[in-house]
């Protein structure tokens, strides 16, 4: 019987963290590109303004809307000590993938998408945002749904911001499936 070793990372949750990171929003400068994201707000819109001009937030759409922009996807990779998720992306020339930005259980993580970076763009979790019920790698997308709540943001140029739930079940684990 192989010892479970417990790695540095690992959540030591004994259940799913409920989801303490608040919405996130994004706003984004037209005339220098900058990027401000906020959470937690709950008064009325603050004032946000850069290049002297207030920005407006993105509104998000779903990732079936990108159409020939072209492709995101994720995997979750890791099992229990090494939690991540891999974030995949196939872009069509003139729609690069600017930025993406991972919204977990209690916080989130951005990274930048340099010119020549190749797919994937990983995102290492740790503690709560690494808990799994199972030491499978990759994930198998079953009906616990460990990273559900978790969303993947990007930034695509002549399209805007794109959403992407983390909420994939596999088929083998959806009802009616045989």
């Amino acid at each position: 019987m192989k010892e479970q070793v417990f790695g540095p990372r690992r959540s030591r949750a004994a259940r799913k963290p409920l989801i303490q990171c608040p919405g996130v929003v994004f706003y984004r400068c037209h005339t220098c590109g900058s990027v401000y994201q906020r959470t937690g707000w709950t008064q009325a819109e603050p004032d946000i303004s850069c290049c002297g001009i207030r920005m407006e937030p993105l509104v998000p759409v779903r990732t079936e809307v990108m159409g020939r922009c072209g492709t995101l996807s994720y995997k979750i990779v890791g099992g229990y000590n090494d939690n991540a998720v891999q974030v995949f992306f196939d872009m069509e020339e003139g729609h690069e993938l600017e930025w993406l930005y991972l919204k977990t259980f209690t916080g989130g993580y951005m990274k930048y998408i340099g010119p020549g970076k190749r797919s994937p763009c990983v995102f290492a979790l740790a503690d709560e945002d690494a808990f799994s019920y199972c030491d499978e790698d990759p994930c198998l997308e079953c009906t616990f749904w460990c990273k559900r709540g978790f969303v993947v943001y990007g930034y695509v140029s002549k399209l805007g911001l794109v959403e992407m739930p983390l909420d994939q079940v596999s088929p083998y684990w959806q009802s009616g499936a045989k």
